[in-house]
């Protein structure tokens, strides 16, 4: 992983400094709620509905075991003993006193982390998949370019007052594990064939919440070294007319829909002739010192027999294995992939302080002492020899961590909701465990197959729930809570909006609705047919009659 130059950790502690000042002033009233407002949301600092929630970044997902530990023992000092892992790669503590938050985040800039940017109208936090640098369909490591990015947009004055908040996300694998096309901006890095020339395809203006859009392409074919001139120009026309009188108008999702494709890309164009002329242009020599910063183990090849022999052998390996494990590009090795949805009594991201040590330690004994965080709220072992798998997954049962669920239906994407947001209009964990105990079967999950499954406990969409193969958004009726039901929707380079199925339900209704759902798809399901590929075929119709019409629908 990435290491912290002295410039990095200077800037962090400087940082810590500066809010500290700033809540000593809060404190004391020198500050009203108005003027800390944009100060503690650019540190990551909401204000809940019982406490305050802070929000520490984990720059694309990437942790190290001792920064694992740290988290876990803020969350047991400064927390109620866990901490919620987003869908963003970043991880949440809900119970935080304000007159602490100084303390805490000293304590992570100890480890070179901090919460920078985690919220506000500026550039968050960059992203990209949990597999970077190890996949076996991977074009090049995205790794650098986020991190070039992330160097680039920290504290970037030009930046830091956009008219809203701003998302990029980086691909370079042939399947989109990144949710590219839901951000502000969105990049695939790319080669053309027999080129060994790095090009990047750059989409603009996705996002979901209120008013959700794929992103559009508006680059094809720009070349790496004009990558921060040509974002900065994006930057600028968004920053000059993006709309800043209506917060629900103020995305660049917005700006890029009422000008449309072609017009926003001649008015970047325009800028980029006068930012080109600039010292922007990257060089190989700063590629190069940035990816010099990851610093992994050293493979060596081992014998994969055991691995193959135990899997032959015991059932319950095999079927965790088949979910919970991702082609390494060395064949000698797995990415594992650490379930934090053990059951209906843990809320989907969630993980005990108790379980984050355990984690950290697995990663130092059986991988290279990193951790990635994925989009789906769970955690990743990059890089295990195949004949540690075995001993590994002993180890994960004992800390109820083995779920071998990864990519079902009970892999739910779950924001916080109603229990802790000040935002939600209704609650997302008490549904999502619900339909835990609902789906307990696994043979019947895995015939599933992979099935995505979103819960947002309101319209600004923290759980994608508009991509999700089926969606739950929650909302207000008259002061109580009710389920609005989409399906069709898919992330990846094919993204699309799902489609409401009709009117909202209550709460106690929704489990025995995804049932419905779910067996409409295995009466009409063709082969190796995804839900929402069956949905395209099918139409919205039968899955409404086997909802609505109370009765089974067959083909």
């Amino acid at each position: 992983m990435y290491q912290y130059d002295d410039y990095d950790k200077s800037l962090v502690m400087e940082r810590v400094n500066q809010f500290s000042d700033q809540v000593d002033r809060r404190l004391s009233g020198e500050l009203s709620e108005e003027e800390f407002l944009p100060l503690r949301l650019q540190n990551g600092l909401y204000l809940q509905k019982h406490a305050y929630m802070l929000r520490v970044a984990i720059p694309y997902g990437t942790l190290s075991s001792v920064q694992l530990s740290t988290l876990a023992d803020i969350a047991d000092e400064f927390d109620k003993g866990y901490g919620h892992f987003t869908t963003r790669q970043n991880i949440q503590f809900n119970w935080v006193e304000l007159e602490r938050v100084p303390t805490i985040l000293a304590r992570l800039a100890e480890v070179n982390m901090h919460a920078i940017q985690t919220s506000g109208n500026c550039i968050r936090n960059v992203t990209t998949e949990a597999f970077a640098g190890v996949s076996a369909d991977e074009v090049v490591d995205p790794r650098p370019i986020a991190e070039i990015l992330r160097q680039w947009s920290t504290i970037n004055p030009e930046f830091l007052f956009l008219p809203r908040k701003f998302k990029i996300a980086v691909s370079s694998t042939q399947e989109d594990r990144a949710a590219v096309r839901s951000h502000d901006i969105g990049l695939y890095l790319y080669k053309e064939s027999g080129n060994d020339e790095l090009l990047v395809k750059v989409m603009v203006g996705g996002g979901l919440g209120r008013t959700p859009i794929i992103s559009k392409m508006l680059k094809q074919d720009l070349p790496w070294q004009h990558l921060l001139s040509y974002l900065e120009s994006v930057l600028r026309v968004y920053n000059r007319h993006g709309r800043r009188d209506n917060k629900y108008k103020s995305r660049i999702k917005i700006l890029v829909k009422t000008l449309g494709i072609v017009a926003f890309s001649e008015e970047v164009d325009k800028e980029w002739k006068q930012v080109k002329l600039g010292l922007t242009e990257l060089t190989i020599e700063e590629y190069n010192r940035v990816s010099s910063g990851f610093i992994g183990q050293d493979l060596i090849e081992n014998d994969t027999g055991e691995y193959l022999q135990k899997l032959a052998e015991n059932a319950d390996f095999s079927k965790w294995a088949q979910r919970n494990t991702h082609q390494h590009k060395n064949n000698d090795y797995l990415a594992i992939l650490i379930s934090t949805k053990a059951g209906s009594d843990n809320p989907p991201g969630d993980m005990s302080s108790t379980q984050m040590h355990h984690v950290a330690e697995l990663a130092q004994e059986f991988g290279s002492g990193e951790i990635r965080v994925t989009h789906e709220q769970n955690l990743v072992l990059p890089e295990v020899s195949k004949n540690k798998v075995s001993d590994l997954w002993l180890q994960l049962r004992r800390q109820q961590l083995a779920a071998p669920t990864i990519g079902l239906l009970t892999d739910m994407i779950t924001c916080p909701g109603g229990d802790f947001c000040s935002l939600a209009n209704a609650k997302s964990i008490p549904v999502a465990a619900a339909i835990q105990k609902k789906f307990d079967d696994l043979d019947y999950l895995h015939d599933l197959g992979t099935l995505s499954l979103n819960i947002s406990g309101c319209m600004n969409a923290c759980a994608h729930h508009h991509i999700g193969n089926i969606g739950i958004l929650g909302v207000d009726k008259n002061g109580s809570e009710w389920y609005q039901v989409t399906i069709g929707g898919r992330q990846g380079k094919e993204a699309q909006i799902g489609k409401v199925i009709g009117p909202s339900f209550e709460a106690k209704s929704i489990p025995d609705v995804i049932d419905k759902l779910t067996k409409v798809y295995v009466n009409y399901r063709e082969a190796e047919e995804s839900f929402s590929d069956t949905v395209s075929r099918i139409g919205l119709t039968p899955f409404k009659q086997g909802v609505y019409d109370n009765k089974e629908t067959t083909r």
